[in-house]
């Protein structure tokens, strides 16, 4: 049975190269980058010129990159530490409300500890709204945390415009962090340019390993750790390094970035075919967000009638991969917070599907998904009124 993998916002398969470049780390220089002895060195030379190629991409030094497990710990390290850090000049956050669960947990989490947050609206496309954040910065705002790209309808904010406002803040100037799991690879990830003071990055949605991620951090502020123990990671994130997933990533990062221009180009084309040909083979379907402000790869539908996992799993039979949103979430039966916060009716929030394109989706694999979508659609729908 032909296979069309259609969830990259979820994961990406790992790129070849890199995947070649790894395994060295595994089978000969595998030794614990805090030993002294020289395979040790070896390891712990090759972390460093990961953080070097990884700093050079963004833009920054390559003391103010933090390796973690992943985006999720990420954030985590960014809200709490941060957060924890500063608590003695304020305990005021400011986040949006479709954030991912990785912040907003964090955040619900320092509310039990006496923090306040304030979650930000949106507009019916999911941009925050930058009137509510200049009302909401006090003197006591010590972090503002707003994603880069959303990870279920892909929605891009004016990262750049947000990080004005709080340059200007006349009151106080809050650590701006953005999580940019979803943007990079996609949009610049150049801290300078954007003006963040924070941001994370994951390898898994780069065509790199599972399980390992970044935080940035500039210099001009501190964090507290998390995990604590051997001091590794300049003492803000304790543990024996991942040396070969270290590697991979930095290397899925310099390949992504590469191909960033020609591949956003070529995505936006395909993801445009994709939506003509739903919007004209598919009944009662609507665009979940703006066509035009969003990731190139994203498309996340909601079609009437037709409850989202049931359709998962009548295209998964047939070897199309998708998702109902984030994957993070996927136990979760309850309607996406995203939806729900852009007005999507409750009803339709429950029959929403998301599509990711990649690197390696073709035009034939739209062609022969729009040759199982719609049949799989009626058939839910005929079984609906039998019911």
């Amino acid at each position: 049975m032909r296979q069309i993998y259609l969830d990259h916002a979820s994961t990406t398969p790992i790129d070849p190269n890199v995947l070649e470049v790894m395994f060295n780390f595994q089978k000969e220089n595998y030794g614990n980058p805090s030993s002294l002895h020289s395979i040790g060195r070896i390891a712990k030379k090759a972390i460093e010129k990961s953080r070097e190629k990884i700093a050079l991409i963004l833009g920054t030094e390559k003391d103010e990159i933090v390796f973690t497990s992943g985006g999720t710990e990420a954030d985590n390290l960014a809200i709490i530490g941060i957060a924890n850090a500063y608590k003695n000049k304020g305990k005021h956050i400011i986040v949006s409300k479709i954030e991912h669960k990785a912040v907003l947990k964090a955040c619900r989490k320092l509310e039990k500890e006496n923090f306040e947050v304030t979650y930000l609206d949106v507009d019916k496309n999911g941009i925050v709204s930058l009137r509510h954040l200049k009302k909401s910065i006090r003197p006591d705002t010590i972090l503002v945390s707003i994603m880069y790209a959303n990870n279920e309808i892909g929605t891009i904010q004016p990262i750049k415009k947000i990080a004005k406002i709080l340059k200007e803040s006349k009151i106080y100037n809050p650590i701006f962090h953005t999580d940019a799991c979803q943007a990079v690879g996609a949009l610049s990830v150049n801290v300078k340019e954007l003006g963040v003071d924070a941001m994370t990055i994951s390898s898994s949605k780069i065509y790199g390993p599972k399980g390992v991620g970044c935080l940035y951090l500039s210099r001009k502020y501190s964090i507290e750790p998390m995990i604590v123990g051997g001091g590794q990671e300049g003492g803000i994130r304790s543990g024996t390094e991942n040396v070969s997933s270290i590697v991979g990533f930095a290397e899925a990062l310099a390949v992504s970035d590469d191909k960033r221009n020609k591949e956003t180009e070529r995505l936006i084309a395909l993801r445009d075919y994709f939506w003509s040909r739903i919007k004209t083979g598919v009944r009662g379907v609507c665009l979940n967000g703006s066509i035009k402000n969003r990731l190139p790869n994203n498309l996340n539908i909601s079609i009437s009638d037709v409850e989202g996992e049931s359709l998962l799993l009548y295209l998964d039979d047939k070897g199309i991969y998708c998702s109902t949103g984030s994957a993070c979430s996927s136990s979760d039966l309850a309607p996406s917070h995203v939806l729900t916060t852009i007005g999507v009716p409750l009803a339709l929030a429950h029959c929403s599907i998301r599509f990711t394109l990649g690197r390696y989706t073709r035009k034939s694999d739209i062609d022969y998904a729009m040759k199982i979508l719609p049949k799989c659609v009626e058939k839910i729908r005929d079984m609906s009124l039998v019911r």
